[in-house]
This record gives structure tokens, sequence and C-alpha cells, in this order.
């Protein structure tokens, strides 16, 4: 019985060209902190090197900590008490970033469907960026956080995907099982690993990331019209 579906945010709910939104992303968060006396270069290096550290975090400590524990390495204690400015970024300039984004309003017409079947409702988006910045891109994708019983940030999260402990932290806090839990998203590698905990998987091709291309037909696959056919099926299965 299929007790919760996951989805994935950047690619799959909100529509964008991953390259493009990192690019816009790392140009705009440097600009804001250039006048603070940091070097561009040295900012996307830290960006990076955080975010890889978020991706190999073993549990130990939440994400959040990972990622500036990477920061001060690099700038220094002193750095973290531009925190704020931070926060002032994301409640502004990022803003912007919603520019180099698309909208697809299949995205909410699918939510609806799944919390009309009774299912819960989870934002699996890779935990890499604070809640003020993951709740910016759900609304961007025309939702609002309270249309979800979780959304993972690197405010509540211990792993990062791939890592099947990422899965297994979301649906530990909800007492499911995997194999009554879908994840829906449109990365291979990320997010049908998914399916190694044994959920079961659906892999949205409007903005696909894959290695090789021929590697959608291992997993259901198709657009928002197939995906709500496939979830309509599952969920009423599990009536």
């Amino acid at each position: 019985m299929i007790k919760a579906v996951l989805f994935d945010l950047d690619g799959t709910l909100l529509p964008m060209n991953q390259d493009l939104f990192v690019k816009t992303y790392f140009s705009s968060i440097t600009q804001k902190l250039s006048p603070l006396g940091y070097e561009p270069k040295k900012v996307i290096e830290a960006l990076y090197g955080g975010m890889m550290a978020m991706v190999k975090n073993d549990g130990s400590v939440l994400n959040r900590v990972v990622f500036w524990n990477c920061f001060e390495k690099l700038f220094g204690a002193e750095a973290l008490n531009d925190k704020p400015v931070f926060d002032e970024y994301y409640k502004n300039e990022f803003q912007q970033v919603k520019d180099v984004c698309g909208f697809c309003k299949h995205s909410a017409e699918v939510i609806g469907l799944v919390k009309s079947k009774g299912a819960k409702v989870i934002l699996a988006t890779n935990p890499i960026f604070p809640s003020i910045a993951t709740y910016s891109r759900v609304r961007w994708a025309g939702l609002d956080a309270d249309d979800f019983d979780h959304i993972t940030t690197y405010d509540n999260s211990h792993f990062c995907k791939p890592n099947p402990n990422y899965y297994r932290e979301i649906i530990s806090q909800f007492g499911l099982s995997a194999d009554e839990c879908i994840m829906v998203g449109n990365d291979i590698g990320e997010d049908m690993a998914a399916g190694e905990l044994g959920m079961k998987t659906y892999l949205l091709t409007d903005c696909l990331i894959a290695k090789n291309e021929a590697d959608k037909e291992k997993y259901e696959h198709g657009g928002f019209d197939e995906l709500a056919v496939f979830l309509e099926n599952e969920l009423c299965a599990a009536e």
C-alpha cells in the first residue's frame, strides 16, 4: 500500500536547466559577497566544497554544520559573523534567480492528486540549501510549503542524495517502509537511487539528467501526463 509520494524539486516540480541555474546562482551570490571582501573564485570554491562535503556527510551532524565548517576552514572563523548576509541574500537577490527557471502548472495538479488520495506528500529535494532558499524555490514552482508534510533542507537533514541513508532518514520519520513509498524525480543518479531501498520510482523526463539518456528505459518514465496516470493507478490500488 502506497502511503507517501516523495518529489524532487529542481528539474521536477520546478523546471530548470541545472547548469544555467547554478551559473546564475553563483554569479548572484558572489556579487553580494564581493563588497565584503570575498574573492568570487574563492566563494565558488567554498560553495562547491561545502556541497561536496554535504554529499559525503556520514550522518554525524546536520548538513548545515558540514557546510559552515567548510566555509570556516576556507575563510576563517570571523566569516561566520557574515551568516546574516547570506540570509539577506536569500530573501532578496536570490529571488531574481527565478528568472532562469521555468514553471509548470501540472506540478500543483499532481500534488493535489496525491493529497486527494490521502497519501503523504514529501518534498525530497537534495538538502544542500537552507530552508529560506528551499521554500523560495517551492514558491517559484507555484506551490506552498504547507502543501508538503515534510521538506528536506540542510537545516534538518544528515545526508544527501544519492546516499540511500537520505531516503531512510525521511521514511523513518514517518514510520514508513520503502515499499510504501514512491520517489518522483528527474535525475537518474540521485532520484532513482531510492529504488535501492525498495521504493517504487518514477523518472520525470521533462528536464532529464542522465549520463546516458538510454538509461531512462530502465525506469517507469515520461512527462507529467504519464506521471499522473502512474500515480492514479498506484494510489487507487492502495485505496
